[in-house]
């Protein structure tokens, strides 16, 4: 990836917004910038729109959403970023977290208006570390359902959206105006488009080996459970451009990818009451902390390998999610009517697993606070047949990246604005801060889809060399 200077350089064809990157973030800022009646192309190094979103429950975090208020749910855009920054250690940038808890809801009011993507809210269980029933999901509770909703609305409000196309080059003024990019297609052809303003779409660097090893290396030969086309080319390109960049230890994890089936596990089964052992049944940290920290605490067990134990009352609540109805399908579930045989079914020791799952219901019947500080005080004790999967902590996506303001554009360590480059989702310094544990279920869409809009619409702005609305104003359309 390589930033090349624009002096000299012609471009045929040019766009008011040119995108990288076909996920939630950037099909959302493609959609904003088409409702500003602005053109947009859309580049995708996949043969169809996919990316991280594809690989999640497509779940974003919202309040005082119309759906909030049909469930009796009492939220606030205060309390909503509250949790954010209590759960990131006060960490992110206050004004970013405030702008995408007042921001969020009104946008997937207007995805849902404009778009007829048909939200819910999640009533079932409370995601850890959100005061309040505030995640907000399609009927099939997944990121493929999410990402194919989308494409379908870009694609009717004619976004341009180029797919099989890899951007490797920017060229750029030398105080940082990008004007074009280079395509690379599959038969090694190259194009180039001049571009207005440039969005950057495409995520983090989770699948680039070399820069998870130098700021994650806890996860460093931990699965990589994300799109592999997260290689950090936003990040290489802003530095380039003098971008300023934060918090790149930051990231979310997961501990419960069914092993080997590849198959994310929704946390409803641990939140619900369900708990984790490793190899010897052993239980070894509060699960319930969140499923991102956790991650790390699998991969530092015996192989890299725990077992998340449940029962048949948490998996009918975890059914509600396609990944789990498909982990059921391709046998990743393992089912056993008493304690001994799910031991040995499991392969683990039957007195160590059977003096773990006393203790623990104990604890549940006690309604207390167990040694690793766990509290069991809101969920009944687990009863047969029980249920397990044997999982692997993963890293899911990096939630550092280069520094946005309020307005999505990416910053100079100075403060100031590069003149006309923006960047979203995986691509920008997300509200999680430096640490696993600072990551707030659903933080990474909120990220995209709250400033993926703010982006689309600014950019359309600036190209039209018109003022942002703002106010409720700056979310119409």
């Amino acid at each position: 990836m390589t930033v090349v200077p624009a002096a000299g350089r012609h471009f045929e064809v040019s766009m008011p917004v040119v995108v990288i990157g076909a996920g939630a973030a950037g099909l959302v800022a493609a959609l904003a910038a088409r409702a500003a009646d602005v053109d947009v192309l859309v580049l995708e190094r996949d043969p169809v729109p996919r990316g991280s979103t594809a690989m999640s429950a497509g779940l974003i975090p919202a309040p005082a959403t119309r759906w909030q208020a049909a469930a009796g749910i009492v939220d606030t855009a205060e309390l909503f970023a509250a949790d954010i920054l209590a759960k990131a250690h006060r960490e992110p940038d206050a004004c970013v977290v405030t702008h995408l808890a007042e921001t969020i809801g009104p946008t997937l009011e207007w995805l849902a208006d404009a778009h007829g993507l048909p939200f819910d809210v999640i009533t079932e269980f409370l995601y850890p570390g959100h005061s309040t029933y505030r995640m907000h999901g399609l009927p099939t509770r997944s990121g493929v359902e999410l990402i194919e909703r989308l494409s379908a609305a870009a694609e009717e409000t004619g976004v341009m959206i180029m797919t099989d196309a890899r951007v490797d080059t920017l060229y750029a003024d030398p105080d940082g105006r990008v004007r074009g990019i280079g395509v690379v297609r599959p038969d090694d052809s190259r194009d180039e488009v001049g571009c207005g303003a440039l969005v950057l779409a495409c995520s983090g660097y989770g699948g680039n080996p070399a820069l998870v090893a130098r700021h994650i290396p806890e996860l460093a030969d931990a699965l990589f459970f994300g799109h592999e086309g997260n290689q950090g080319d936003a990040l290489v390109w802003g530095e380039a451009l003098g971008a300023a960049t934060r918090h790149l230890s930051g990231h979310q994890g997961h501990g419960a990818i069914a092993h080997p089936h590849g198959i994310q596990i929704t946390w409803a089964t641990i939140t619900q009451g369900g708990v984790q052992v490793n190899r010897d049944g052993r239980r070894f940290a509060d699960e319930t902390l969140g499923y991102s920290e956790q991650a790390a605490a699998v991969v530092a067990q015996p192989d890299g390998i725990a077992f998340t134990i449940f029962d048949e009352r948490i998996a009918a609540v975890a059914r509600g999610f396609e990944d789990f109805r498909q982990a059921e399908a391709a046998g990743a579930v393992v089912t056993a009517a008493s304690i001994p045989e799910l031991a040995e079914r499991l392969g683990l020791p039957v007195a160590t697993l059977t003096a773990t799952l006393c203790a623990v219901e104990a604890a549940q019947c006690a309604k207390a606070t167990d040694a690793f500080g766990r509290d069991f005080s809101r969920t009944p004790p687990l009863v047969p047949p029980y249920r397990a999967v044997k999982v692997t902590g993963a890293l899911l996506h990096t939630q550092g990246g280069l520094v946005v303001g309020t307005d999505a554009r990416v910053l100079r360590d100075d403060g100031t604005a590069l003149p006309n480059l923006f960047a979203v989702g995986g691509a920008a310094c997300g509200v999680s801060g430096s640490q696993a544990s600072g990551y707030l279920s659903g933080n990474g869409l909120l990220s995209a889809v709250g400033l993926g809009r703010t982006a689309g619409l600014v950019a359309a702005c600036a190209v039209k060399a018109k003022p942002v609305p703002r106010g409720d104003d700056a979310h119409a359309g």
